[in-house]
Parts: C-alpha cells; sequence; structure tokens
C-alpha cells in the first residue's frame, strides 16, 4: 500500500542528514542548507499584459520586478526573475501566500502556487564556487555573477533557479538554488558528492538566506 500524508513533507527529508560530511579533519568548504516552510509563487505576465504586471509589481512590493536575470530583495520577500515576463516571489508566513496575490495581480498576470513543487538549498562556503563549477558551466566569479544575480540554468543536466544572495557575515557568497521536488533528492546527493573533498556542513533551516 502506498504511503500517503496530507501533511506537507520536505522532499529531502530522508536523504538530508544534518552533521559533517566527506573530508574529515578539516573545517567545512562547503555548507548546504535546505531551507523548509516557504511561499514560492509564479507570476507570469497575460498576454500584452507586461506594463499592467510590472505597476502591480511596483504598488505590490515597493520595488520594480526584476526583467533581466537578477533577484529583488524587499523586506519581507525576495523576487526572482524567472524568464521574460516573469519572476518567482518568495515569502514566509503567507504574507505574499497565493490568495494575496491573486488580488493584486488579478488583471495582469496568472499565478502559480509552487510551494511544495520546489525545493529549496543555499550553498555557502569558502568552495561552494569550486563545488558548483564541477557542476554547472556558469561563471560564478563575483565580478561575473555579483549579488543578486539570477539564472535559469541547469546544474549537472537538472533544471533549476539559482541566484546569489546577501554574502555571510565572514563575507562568503551565498548561492540559493530551487529545484523541483521530484529532481531535489537526486541532486542533493550530486552536490554532496561534489563538495565530499571539501567536507560539508549539512543543516536545516526555515529562515530564507
Amino acid at each position: 500500500m502506498a504511503e500517503f500524508s496530507w501533511i506537507a513533507r520536505s522532499p529531502l527529508e530522508k536523504a538530508l542528514v544534518v552533521g559533517g560530511y566527506g573530508a574529515r579533519g578539516t573545517t567545512a568548504g562547503v555548507s548546504l542548507t535546505e531551507i523548509r516552510n516557504f511561499d514560492l509563487i509564479q507570476v507570469m505576465a497575460r498576454r500584452g499584459k507586461a506594463a499592467e504586471l510590472a505597476k502591480a509589481a511596483e504598488t505590490r512590493f515597493g520595488v520594480t520586478a526584476p526583467n533581466a536575470p537578477n533577484a529583488v530583495r524587499v523586506p519581507d520577500a525576495t523576487l526572482i526573475w524567472s524568464g521574460p515576463d516573469q519572476f518567482l516571489v518568495l515569502s514566509k508566513g503567507g504574507i505574499h501566500a497565493m490568495e494575496k496575490l491573486s488580488q493584486a495581480f488579478s488583471q495582469s498576470a496568472s499565478l502559480s502556487d509552487q510551494s511544495h513543487a520546489r525545493a529549496l538549498i543555499s550553498v555557502s562556503g569558502g568552495k561552494a564556487r569550486s563545488m558548483l563549477a564541477k557542476l554547472s558551466s556558469l561563471d560564478l566569479h563575483p565580478a561575473a555573477f555579483p549579488a543578486g544575480t539570477a539564472a535559469a540554468t541547469a546544474v549537472d543536466h537538472t533544471s533549476i533557479n539559482l541566484w546569489r544572495g546577501s554574502d555571510r557575515p565572514d563575507g562568503q557568497a551565498v548561492f540559493n538554488l530551487l529545484v523541483f521536488a521530484t529532481f531535489a533528492e537526486s541532486l542533493w546527493h550530486t552536490m554532496l558528492d561534489a563538495a565530499a573533498e571539501y567536507s560539508v556542513e549539512i543543516s536545516h533551516s526555515e529562515a530564507l538566506a
């Protein structure tokens, strides 16, 4: 009999083991943190409504929505470019949940709730770029991929939304990956293997990076 539950569960619940992984006796070069219990809404302009969407987004969030590959952070959400005339709204606590945004964009956009369809993984540490370089063709050097830059790309043939968030207090870059839940466990193990030589610190959190 198939296991079934109405309770939302992390797609990495079975794969994620908190603690250290990989090389021993050295400071962790990569931190992998799954972010749990977030709201994620895809906002896509209706045909001929891109200008109206831009106005509605500025009214709702107080900033211009991303119209190029970048991520815009406001006090209670992050707006992540995901393609021409579309973006993702990442937030917590229902502030920008589906029913709230449906009212704000009723005349300009089609919305899709992706909250339980994606996994969110935060990657940081001194060797984060080295690990990601094994799996992605993107140039993540600070000069080419500064904070706030986003991309709809692939990591090890898995489609993801990737953006660089604010740096950690120690100055290390933070990269955020949104991956479809179906592929999350496979990508997680791939990243663990790629990061093992640097030593990995594994955790989960409910705080958005």
